[in-house]
């Protein structure tokens, strides 16, 4: 039986690397985050400055807030977290790391807290592209519980921080029959929602800031670019945002011969 069974996962050492990705049973070290550095982003100064902020603190051991990220696709939520989570990581070698959790895993959490719980780091659980209609009920208040009022405690370590797109904080159905629990399903959002300490909104680019962020990104390669052909790209696909000006800045590079 020892033989055909499977060897046991090696245990995780939690303070080697700067990631992680929880599938809800075993955690893989990520021997590098993938983020953008945070100057690039740019048209979420705000925004960049409080989500910071918030992460030193963590880092520092000193209190911090969970976090909502909600808004517009494409416009840099799940960057900005990677992004300042690395700069801040930077700033404080082996203080920090991100914990990126499979969607479905939350049930799985008590397990994870009691590998964490104790670790000389922090730890930023980070759950992305989180839907908060009918399909993500179950999801929703496992996260409800977690944040507030569960009785399994969170080390004080540990701090959370979701994304989600402004669509899908609540579903809406032509149904007459399925609008009538319209109220309680934005209920249910809003009480969600309110366990956040630190809520972040992020909205569509406008024609200036989505020129900009393109400049952003071409900026350290030297790269020109003709404004109309820009913004030509971002009506093709429906919508001014960071993440098609960085589509648009890697079709430029590409033609150059160069990385981003």
């Amino acid at each position: 039986l020892e033989r055909l069974a499977p060897p046991p996962p090696a245990p995780v050492d939690w303070c080697a690397a700067p990631a992680y990705w929880w599938d809800g049973q075993q955690a893989t070290a990520v021997a590098e985050l993938n983020a953008l550095p945070l100057a690039r982003l740019v048209g979420v100064e705000a925004q960049k400055a409080a989500v910071r902020a918030n992460l030193e603190r963590l880092a520092a051991g000193a209190a911090a807030q969970d976090m909502l990220l909600w808004g517009a696709r494409g416009m840099g939520k799940s960057a900005l977290v990677r992004a300042a989570l690395a700069e801040v990581a930077q700033g404080q070698p082996g203080r920090i790391a991100l914990v990126q959790m499979a969607g479905g895993s939350l049930a799985s959490f008590p397990a994870l807290i009691g590998q964490l719980a104790g670790q000389p780091r922090a730890f930023l659980l980070f759950i992305d592209d989180l839907g908060f209609g009918a399909d993500g009920k179950a999801e929703n208040l496992a996260l409800r519980s977690l944040l507030d009022g569960g009785i399994i405690p969170r080390p004080d370590n540990v701090r959370i921080a979701v994304t989600s797109n402004r669509r899908g904080i609540v579903s809406r159905s032509p149904d007459e029959s399925a609008a009538l629990h319209e109220r309680d399903e934005r209920d249910d959002a809003l009480a969600l929602a309110d366990r956040f300490g630190l809520t972040l909104a992020f909205h569509p680019a406008d024609r200036e800031t989505y020129l900009a962020m393109v400049r952003s990104h071409l900026a350290s390669r030297g790269l020109a670019f003709d404004e109309e052909e820009a913004m030509a790209f971002a009506i093709q696909r429906g919508n001014r945002s960071g993440r098609t000006a960085l589509q648009f800045a890697t079709e430029l590079a590409g033609r150059a011969g160069v990385r981003l």
